[in-house]
């Protein structure tokens, strides 16, 4: 029963996000509240330790030692990543100041959290993914304010602040990481462990779309205040999204990467860090709240593309297609 459940909502895990993307937004309409911004964190972590369980953690050093993997992931993240948002920035109006601003925060800083779970549901190699949040993380606070400093100026780079991206990196990746491995040390010694992670095992689907849900019902207003100014950037976010899957597969192909790493290749270079930029865009003075706005907007941009990756992705990487 629990299989067929499991499965069940696996086949229809597009329908149900987009359901629940829907919910959001009519939630954010009729009962807005700073509720539902307060819930994602719990959320996007309980989604990432049951994520995590079904991912080998014992296999985490392996993943690490893939050289041509961290290779792929750091030219498509720090080489193509800049010069394509560069370019679509520079399509933006020249007194759109904090527009500007918003849409290079977000795009320049790869995600290190959900990443692993869309790379999971889009039959991509989570674990190498997983092993090399600590490097993505470290390689963005480096070099985000050297590319800000390039893109906007001196005092762009006085924006940047360690605490978010050390507060994000232990909520979403080190304490759920810690707990999925003592689950599957507990399941490899006992039936109860056993039985708590398989009960566990069809719950990604359902925390994936609360968090859409939280997310959506939490931003929606903000980026409906602001819509004459951040409707400028969403083509921009579009195209990026668009762009970054066949810039992926190309560095991928180019580097001779396996489907599964391929795939996460691809996630990687598409998907943004925006829960932890967002604390940054807030810090910008007198931007009338035009910076967070423009950050929250690309959220909603890259859910929506999301979903769309996790059936397209499988068939833009093919197995197999690029290791012959």
């Amino acid at each position: 029963m629990a299989a067929n459940s499991r499965a069940t909502l696996e086949n229809n895990q597009v329908a149900i996000y987009f359901a629940a993307v829907a919910a959001g937004v009519l939630v954010a309409v009729a009962m807005p509240s700073n509720t539902w911004g307060a819930a994602i964190n719990p959320a996007l972590a309980a989604l990432i330790y049951v994520t995590f369980l079904q991912v080998p953690l014992g296999e985490l050093r392996q993943s690490l030692a893939n050289g041509r993997f961290l290779l792929a992931l750091l030219a498509v993240n720090f080489v193509v990543v800049p010069c394509v948002v560069f370019a679509l920035v520079s399509l933006l109006p020249g007194d759109q100041w904090a527009v500007r601003l918003g849409a290079l925060l977000v795009l320049l800083a790869p995600c290190i959290d959900y990443v692993v779970v869309f790379t999971h549901l889009g039959r991509g190699d989570a674990k190498l993914v997983l092993a090399a949040t600590p490097v993505l993380l470290l390689v963005q606070m480096l070099l985000l304010p050297v590319y800000l400093g390039l893109f906007v100026g001196a005092e762009a780079t006085a924006l940047m602040r360690l605490g978010p991206f050390l507060e994000a990196f232990a909520l979403f990746i080190a304490v759920p990481l810690v707990l999925a491995g003592a689950t599957q040390a507990w399941a490899a010694r006992t039936g109860a462990g056993k039985a708590a992670a398989d009960t566990m095992a069809w719950l990604p689907v359902p925390l994936m779309a609360m968090v859409l849900f939280l997310v959506v019902a939490a931003v929606a207003p903000d980026v409906a205040a602001h819509a004459r100014a951040v409707a400028l950037v969403v083509p921009v976010f579009i195209a990026f999204a668009l762009v970054m899957p066949y810039a992926g597969r190309a560095v991928a192909r180019l580097l001779g990467l396996e489907a599964e790493a391929a795939r996460a290749v691809v996630f990687s270079g598409s998907t943004r860090n925006s829960l932890v930029v967002l604390p940054l865009a807030f810090a910008v003075p007198d931007t009338a709240a035009l910076v967070p706005a423009a950050v929250v907007t690309q959220t909603l941009v890259e859910l929506v593309a999301m979903l769309v990756y996790v059936r397209w992705v499988p068939r833009l990487v093919p197995t197999a297609a690029l290791a012959r």
